[in-house]
């Protein structure tokens, strides 16, 4: 029988999802490790990178195991004093030619929409196709005067994601952005109560602060 998540057990997740094993995680709520990373990753829940970084994660000890493999200083590599391995044939004809661009490429400054509708602007062009890419809202709260710190993310206030005015942008944190996608089975009245409720907590913690 399917167990369904309760909002305690929401409110629980995000707050603690991110700096805490999945493993512990499902021990404390009952539930399988499949089933927290499902729920997670539908609230666009992520590990924090401080939680990534440390020994909990794991990640470090599979790059200590790695150590051995690696290429030393001074290592003499396999194919060292030989040419590169040549094609026979017409191959040298039909190869790509150096300094040759491919028909996908764009010049700087080219803008294109994401798949999931955001608008993305080319501003190196490095070759490598993500990093040459920027969110143009990232872009233009940048040239505000602002920066997206860790744990933030930027939202449009009303909902139209091509409407990238200044104003129509607001920084929250990764936790506040889960709890209002996770919110859409409320009514409207009640919606708007809850966004106002968080707004009102952003201004204690900043008034605080």
């Amino acid at each position: 029988m399917r167990k369904f998540w309760t909002d305690a057990e929401d409110r629980w997740l995000i707050d603690n999802y991110p700096d805490t094993l999945a493993e512990d995680i499902a021990k404390h709520l009952g539930r399988t490790v499949r089933s927290v990373y499902a729920r997670a990753n539908g609230m666009g829940l992520k590990k924090s990178a401080e939680f990534l970084s440390s020994e909990a994660a794991g990640r470090t000890n599979l790059l200590k195991a790695g150590e051995k493999h690696r290429f030393h200083s001074g290592q003499t590599p396999w194919n060292a004093g030989k040419k590169g391995w040549q094609a026979g044939g017409r191959a040298k004809e039909t190869q790509f030619k150096k300094g040759r661009r491919p028909h996908t490429w764009n010049p700087v400054g080219h803008e294109r929409l994401t798949k999931d509708g955001y608008l993305q602007r080319k501003v190196t062009d490095t070759g490598c196709t993500p990093r040459d890419y920027r969110m143009v809202h990232h872009l233009v709260w940048e040239e505000a005067g602002g920066e997206v710190p860790p744990g933030h993310v930027l939202v449009f206030r009303n909902g139209n994601k091509r409407d990238i005015r200044p104003e129509n942008l607001e920084l929250i944190t990764r936790a506040e952005n889960a709890r209002r996608n996770s919110i859409h089975r409320y009514p409207p009245e009640l919606r708007a109560a809850m966004r106002t409720a968080g707004k009102l907590r952003r201004k204690i913690q900043e008034a605080e602060s």
